[in-house]
């Protein structure tokens, strides 16, 4: 991944910590958008922490290649088809930090004769993640907790912060937003706390923050109006652990819903985790690929380099899905005869999309 004149992002980031102990993306989103080419299937995917390449199981794939270049992701995702091969889903929930567990580092030491050399060895320096669970674990997730203990107080009391998630039509849920939420103080101190400044220093890496123009606040700010206003608030898992610091019996994450429980166990060995750039992960041909915000750390040119080489492992009918969340990426212009973008498609997943910062969806198919 280019990254600019100051050198490659991955030169500059981060890449021994976990920086994200779940994923901030909707899964929902993602395996809709994925749903018509992957059973039977081939796919591509960035690892991150797992929860979606465990999610894309349940589509029914022939393999899932789980590709990051941290090592710290792929220990994460390899923690956690340990558990859901060896525990039953109420334990997968106790042990990941949904619910309470009285002795993790016991269950832990069940799981670790799953994991290869590299997971087993991250995870015996990081004992006190184990013991608090380890979907808190993230540099991304301290940020909320920062936002949560010193922020949100600020803004509204905890009866105004436990109404937002009350179950409402959307008509309410709008009346709520604009009469109750959307104060004067909300919005300067959201700009502030999520802007690139203190974005890049206490959540993304500032590297991330390369290609980036205009305020990041503003943008973030209209996204969340959205989220706040037109999407169901109690069933949000996104907004419930930003708000309380955990995700909730009805507000979980695809892949931690008990109904997807049994697909995601039968299809673990169909997984492999592999540490290495996306584009340089595996052999073709995929048929869907599942791609996060890769494009945004690049510049144009590193850009069309790496969808041109995604292009060359894809199948024909093949789908690339991505989001764009500060930085405009879509199919470069050399490349456009060689597929169609799915905007309508995108656009109504986008509406709905539960993990709302993102400014855009990307779902292109290869032309046949």
């Amino acid at each position: 991944m280019s990254g600019g004149p100051g050198g490659t992002v991955r030169e500059r980031a981060a890449w021994d910590l976990v920086r994200y102990a779940s994923v901030w993306e909707d899964a929902d989103v993602l395996c809709e958008a994925l749903a018509p080419v992957a059973r039977g299937a081939r796919l591509l995917s960035i690892a991150s922490a797992g929860d979606n390449v465990l999610a894309l199981l349940t589509l029914g794939p022939a393999e899932v290649v789980a590709a990051d270049l941290s090592a710290a992701q792929l220990a994460c995702l390899e923690l956690r088809m340990a558990a859901f091969r060896r525990l039953d889903h109420a334990g997968v929930l106790a042990f990941l930090g949904v619910a309470a567990h009285a002795d993790r580092a016991g269950t832990y030491r069940a799981l670790q004769r799953d994991l290869g050399e590299d997971a087993r060895a991250f995870w015996a320096a990081h004992a006190d993640d184990i013991a608090a669970g380890v979907i808190h674990a993230g540099k991304f997730e301290r940020y909320f907790h920062v936002f949560r203990r010193y922020v949100l107080p600020l803004l509204h009391s905890r009866r105004t912060v436990e109404a937002l998630r009350a179950p409402r039509s959307v008509e309410a849920q709008r009346a709520f937003y604009r009469e109750r939420w959307d104060t004067w103080r909300w919005r300067l101190l959201f700009r502030i706390f999520f802007s690139r400044f203190v974005m890049g220093r206490l959540g993304r890496d500032p590297a991330f923050f390369t290609h980036v123009e205009g305020s990041v606040g503003d943008r973030l700010l209209e996204r969340s109006r959205h989220a706040l206003s037109d999407l169901p608030t109690a069933s949000n898992p996104y907004l419930a652990y930003i708000l309380t610091g955990n995700f909730a019996p009805g507000a979980l994450p695809r892949y931690l819903r008990a109904e997807h429980f049994d697909a995601i166990r039968a299809g673990l060995d169909r997984v492999r985790p592999v540490r290495a750039g996306v584009a340089e992960a595996a052999v073709g041909p995929f048929q869907g690929f599942n791609l996060s915000d890769v494009f945004e750390y690049m510049d144009e040119a590193e850009h069309e380099r790496t969808y041109t080489r995604l292009l060359a492992m894809a199948g024909p009918g093949a789908r690339l899905v991505y989001w764009n969340m500060l930085v405009p990426r879509g199919v470069p212009a050399s490349l456009a005869s060689r597929l169609r973008s799915l905007d309508a498609l995108a656009t109504g997943l986008h509406e709905r999309d539960q993990a709302w910062f993102y400014s855009r969806l990307h779902v292109d198919e290869v032309r046949a």
